[in-house]
């Protein structure tokens, strides 16, 4: 397949609150489209769940007269909740994610204290994605890349002359991701990007984050090849994988946890749905004590 033919509409939702990005990925022959890491709204202090920003999302396919066949996570998100289950339920589409998001449910499992029922294959999704499996957004092929690094279930979509990529990389001027989360590692977020970067250059690359680097005046989630091969400051220039992994440890042993990781993860995890009722009727979610920052 010629994949770098097609040209998908892209429309990105930022997200100031958490500082992330949901895409609407449309065909550009058809009305099929593609949601991509979606997002809740979550109140840390009072426990409160909407569903403002996903129904953004919505009113624009429905605006649009989109038809929404999938809803993709690029991985188990640390810093949102995703609204996967509740767009799948309002625009269907079917929901996928790597296929080694069973490493990350079995050890996030433990951590909260799951239960059997909770189940670590990975059965909430509809699709579970090997690396170069490929598949359609209507007649508009995707390519599937592990880019595992990050966390071991890191997926990035290649669809024509796009990829997202979640949180491989971030803009030019921030960087890389953290690899310091359970199965994250350097090592392997360096090979991941090598991967991204033997795209060619003009590929469209769109991000899951942005942070505004110092002296940046706007947030800023896509970019390309190019520039990333020659202007990210972690791994751009043809730096080598020793001083990226010398660099990435030493940072990452630096950082805090992200302040919605406890909720995130919980969910997500799940596919974006809650933790079963209790006997009340009512969700809950679980604060590990002392155990999250001996992972």
């Amino acid at each position: 397949m010629h994949f770098m033919k097609y040209k998908p509409e892209v429309f990105g939702f930022f997200d100031e609150a958490t500082n992330a990005v949901c895409y609407i990925v449309k065909d550009p022959t058809s009305n099929a489209c593609a949601v991509i890491d979606s997002i809740l709204d979550f109140d840390m202090s009072s426990g409160a769940l909407e569903t403002t920003f996903a129904d953004k999302i919505i009113k624009e396919v429905v605006t649009r007269k989109l038809e929404v066949k999938w809803v993709l996570e690029t991985h188990v998100h640390a810093d949102h909740l995703s609204a996967a289950p509740y767009l799948a339920k309002q625009l269907s589409g079917k929901l996928g994610i790597s296929s080694r998001i069973d490493e990350v449910q079995a050890v996030f499992g433990k951590v909260f204290n799951a239960g059997t029922a909770f189940e670590t294959n990975g059965n909430q999704f509809d699709a579970l994605f090997e690396d170069g499996d490929e598949f359609f957004i209507g007649n508009m092929p995707v390519k599937v890349i592990h880019t595992p690094g990050h966390t071991p279930a890191c997926v990035s979509y290649c669809i024509g002359n796009a990829a997202f990529v979640g949180d491989t990389l971030f803009m030019p001027d921030f960087g890389t991701a953290r690899t310091d989360f359970p199965g994250g590692d350097p090592r392997q977020l360096f090979n991941s990007i090598q991967r991204l970067l033997s795209l060619p250059e003009d590929t469209r690359l769109f991000l899951c984050h942005d942070y505004k680097a110092p002296g940046r005046e706007e947030f800023c989630w896509e970019t390309t090849v190019k520039a990333q091969r020659e202007e990210n400051i972690h791994v751009g220039g043809n730096k080598t994988e020793d001083e990226f992994v010398s660099f990435r440890t030493n940072r990452d042993a630096e950082l805090a946890l992200p302040k919605l990781i406890i909720p995130s993860i919980q969910v997500n995890m799940r596919a974006g749905e809650l933790p079963p009722p209790e006997n009340d009727g009512e969700h809950y979610l679980k604060i590990p004590i002392n155990k999250m920052q001996r992972l």
